[in-house]
């Protein structure tokens, strides 16, 4: 079996890739974190447009027809670009409510721990949002409520979510070996130097693995390697964020710098959706 990207999955990567340095760049990101809780409709109906919510729907349907293991390419894209707002809930409503899959309503779902992010700026809450308190989020680009109660979670958005988790591991990896090979100290990049080197090496080697165990999960789709593969995929996303903290030094502390709102996202993630000791409880249950 050939497990390497075709060439219609890398062409979908790029394109998904290419719309998201155009629009949603480190200016757009900014911008957003200097307006919390303001969610951009305009890029939200671009990546309708380019088909990221009607991605599974069948082409009859007016979808693109095609399934999770092209859905993680994407999300593990929009990951990486740290792209706010609930991604994930208005993909798996784009069957079910109208408008959904063009990118014109906005969907969030009461589910899980009993947090649900974006409330105020959906167009459809899906459960029960009754007696919902606005919560101080670490993430200043997803506002978060508090809900009585838990739920469950469907194995899909556990999947798309970890996808989202190895995009902040990729993107931590690659800005730290990028900072290392510019940052002089005593006169050399610092690199050169053992301790950063294997820092660098431990950050791929994460990511990599997270990543195997996430695709492998979409064309099996079975919902304990779906919990497993979100294991991976936290521990990746936290910990290389971290690493990458390490490797920029004190810059890397600074507000300026944009390696706190990956840490801070892959904290979210990993709280809002699946988090990981019920995921080892699942997988553990299964053994």
């Amino acid at each position: 079996m050939d497990f390497r990207l075709s060439q219609d999955q890398r062409d979908l990567v790029r394109g998904i890739r290419e719309l998201l340095a155009g629009r949603f760049g480190r200016d757009a990101l900014r911008a957003a974190v200097d307006e919390p809780g303001r969610l951009d409709r305009g890029l939200w109906k671009e990546l309708g447009d380019a088909g990221l919510f009607a991605l599974r729907l069948p082409e009859d349907e007016g979808g693109v027809g095609l399934g999770l293991p092209e859905a993680v390419l994407l999300f593990e894209e929009a990951g990486r670009w740290l792209v706010p707002g609930p991604l994930v809930a208005t993909h798996g409503a784009a069957g079910s409510v109208p408008g959904a899959a063009e990118g014109l309503t906005v969907v969030t779902e009461v589910s899980g721990e009993g947090l649900v992010p974006w409330l105020d700026a959906a167009d459809v809450v899906r459960g029960d949002a009754t007696g919902a308190v606005a919560v101080r989020s670490v993430d200043p680009l997803t506002p978060l409520h508090r809900v009585p109660g838990t739920g469950g979670w469907a194995p899909e958005a556990v999947l798309l979510t970890a996808a989202e988790q190895v995009g902040t591991a990729a993107w931590a990896t690659e800005a730290a070996v990028s900072h290392a090979r510019q940052r002089e100290q005593f006169g050399q990049v610092i690199g050169g130097f053992q301790a950063v080197k294997h820092l660098c090496a431990g950050m791929l080697v994460r990511t990599e693995l997270a990543r195997a165990a996430v695709h492998g999960a979409a064309v099996t789709g079975d919902p304990v390697e779906i919990a497993g593969a979100k294991l991976l995929a936290d521990e990746a996303a936290v910990a290389n964020a971290r690493d990458c903290l390490q490797v920029h030094g004190g810059m890397g502390f600074t507000w300026e710098a944009d390696v706190h709102l990956h840490l801070k996202r892959a904290w979210v993630r990993a709280a809002l959706v699946l988090p990981g000791d019920r995921a080892a409880e699942e997988v553990a249950a299964a053994l």
